[in-house]
């Protein structure tokens, strides 16, 4: 749910700013089919990137992360 006057993250966003070789591959691919899924593993499995590369890069770009209270 989207908070009022901000914008939220698109999903891999920070792939393609980043310009990991992985996203450009899939961004060649067709989503869902048997190729795309087998190089996505990489994501899910071993990501190229690390946790705290992405949690710099939402910094840089302004982002915010946020959950309700309860």
């Amino acid at each position: 749910m989207p908070i009022e006057g901000y914008v939220e993250y698109k999903p891999r966003e920070y792939c393609n700013a980043v310009q990991c070789p992985v996203q450009l591959e899939l961004n060649t691919l067709t989503p869902g089919s048997e190729e795309y899924e087998r190089i996505r593993a990489t994501c899910r499995n071993n990501c190229r990137h690390t946790a705290w590369e992405f949690h710099h890069w939402l910094i840089e770009k302004g982002y915010s992360v946020v959950r309700p209270e309860k």
